[in-house]
This record gives structure tokens, C-alpha cells and sequence, in this order.
């Protein structure tokens, strides 16, 4: 069965990512380990679109999982988190949508200063529960067919979207958005080579 585990809108500015809105499926995750995998799935989405172009598309696979992000022009920015099954043009068909409805109902002035306090958008748990079974987006076949025109970019891990001599090791070493548990967390999962892997 493929899974989900989050789903997030961020504003990508000058120099760093904004978070927006954010929903976390880690029922699939072992109860003590959610915290650090919710704290390291949201470092490693703020990260990726910080290097991702803006207009760009692309799906990373990091550990178990893949990112897949896409930047739209206007530099709103989506998010989502799945397993190395989920199909990538869903994926992307269900950003599109969700960034799509976002702009719609929240100004674009709001987004350069937004939190998730502040930004009133309550839509992003019923997309990430909904879109669990992909063939949900089936009913979307024009979205899907547009997307068929576009390049998505797929890397085989998240080093290959960092900037030179950058390491996604140092990376969580040197964050201060993660805490010294997630960091450990982090570092055996590393070892074991299965980070943040989940409980089938």
C-alpha cells in the first residue's frame, strides 16, 4: 500500500523558506519516534525548496522515502511526502491543486509574512487523507494531462539538490530548527541506513 506522510505550502523568499501550512500523516511511524520524524520531514522539505528554481518541479529520494516539491513562478511553494511507491505525477497533480486553491483564498500579500498561525487555510489534512489512495486524482485528468507536458526532475538523493560541497549531514549537524533528540534520531537512522523508516 503506498502512504503519505505530509503535505506543505511555504513561501520560498530571498534567503529562506517560509512556512506556511503544514499536515502530517505519521500513524506508520512508531509513537516515540513521530516527534523526530515530523521535525526532520519538515528540515528536509524547508531545504529542498530553498534549492529548488523557482517554476521548477522535481521528486528526491531521501532514506525511505521521496520528496516531491514544486516552486510556481510566483515563488509559492508545496511539498509532498511519500513512500518510493507513490507515483510521481500524482504527486505533483495533488501540489498543483492544493497551490492552486491556496493562492485562491489566501492574498499573495499575506504570504512573505505569513505563519501558520496567521494564514487561515485548513485544507492540507483532508488532502493528504483524501489523496492516500492515488486514484483519487483519476477525476483530475486535466491537471494530470497538463502535467504530462511538464519535466519533472528526479534526483536519486538529496545531496544531488544541495549546493556544491554541501552534505545533508552537516546540514542537520549545523540546523537550530532541530532538536538534539531529532539530531540523534537522525544520525541511527544514518547508520542503520533506513532513516525515519516507518512500521508497515
Amino acid at each position: 500500500m503506498v502512504k503519505l506522510f505530509s503535505l506543505s505550502v511555504l513561501y520560498k523568499g530571498i534567503n529562506s523558506a517560509i512556512w506556511l501550512k503544514s499536515a502530517y500523516d505519521l500513524t506508520y511511524f512508531g509513537f516515540f519516534q513521530r516527534g523526530s520524524v515530523q521535525e526532520f520531514m519538515a528540515f528536509v522539505s524547508k531545504t529542498i525548496v530553498e534549492r529548488t528554481q523557482a517554476a521548477a518541479r522535481q521528486s528526491v529520494k531521501e532514506g525511505e522515502y521521496t520528496c516531491h516539491v514544486y516552486v510556481r513562478a510566483d515563488n509559492l511553494a508545496g511539498v509532498l511526502i511519500s513512500d518510493h511507491e507513490y507515483p510521481h505525477r500524482v504527486a505533483h497533480t495533488l501540489i498543483t491543486k492544493v497551490l492552486d486553491e491556496f493562492a485562491a483564498k489566501i492574498p499573495a500579500s499575506e504570504w512573505p509574512g505569513g505563519t501558520e498561525a496567521t494564514i487561515n487555510y485548513t485544507q492540507l489534512p483532508f488532502f493528504l487523507s483524501r489523496y492516500q489512495n492515488p486514484h483519487e486524482a483519476d477525476a483530475m485528468t486535466k491537471i494530470q494531462d497538463e502535467l504530462e507536458e511538464t519535466k519533472i526532475i528526479l534526483h536519486n538523493t538529496i545531496d544531488a539538490v544541495l549546493q556544491r560541497g554541501e552534505k545533508l549531514d552537516d546540514l542537520v549537524s549545523k540546523s537550530e530548527g532541530l532538536s538534539v533528540h531529532s539530531k540523534a534520531f537522525y544520525k541511527t537512522a544514518r547508520k542503520t541506513n533506513s532513516c525515519c523508516s516507518y512500521v508497515g
